[in-house]
């Protein structure tokens, strides 16, 4: 269990690397063309890594029509990361983005019917993180 949790750390680790890079990239540019970058090089990452393991075993007419909405979600998540982290630096956009995923994760479980006996609890939690990226912004403005 203690990988899982390594591993999950260091997707994080790489979310805020991977963030911050694609940020600056925009302020040279724009935010298109550091989401363009990002999934260009992703997808040649991606085409040498099936290449060498070989599991480009699918067929596109199995594949749900539905599945093909990640890719486009996945572009506009980079854009918009992209164009807001060097309006409101690395720590609050990640925590925003922390934010947003634990409120749509709860309504997804939610209307999926996994009843969470924490559900309190992770509403709490998302007031509490609301509730502070508030005070920070009520100081930045005084």
């Amino acid at each position: 269990m203690s990988i899982y949790i390594f591993i999950a750390l260091l997707n994080g680790i790489c979310i805020v690397i991977s963030r911050t890079l694609n940020g600056k990239l925009a302020q040279q540019h724009n935010a298109f063309y550091s989401s363009l970058i990002n999934h260009f090089v992703g997808f040649l990452f991606l085409t040498i890594m099936v290449l060498i393991f070989k599991t480009y075993l699918f067929n596109f007419n199995e594949i749900p029509l539905v599945a093909f909405i990640g890719g486009i979600i996945g572009a506009f998540f980079v854009i918009i990361n992209s164009y807001v982290l060097p309006l409101l630096g690395v720590m609050l956009t990640s925590i925003l983005a922390i934010c947003g995923q634990m409120i749509s994760s709860l309504v997804i479980d939610l209307v999926n019917g996994a009843h969470s006996q924490n559900v309190y609890l992770q509403l709490i939690g998302i007031v509490l993180i609301i509730g502070g990226v508030s005070i920070h912004f009520i100081r930045r403005t005084n």
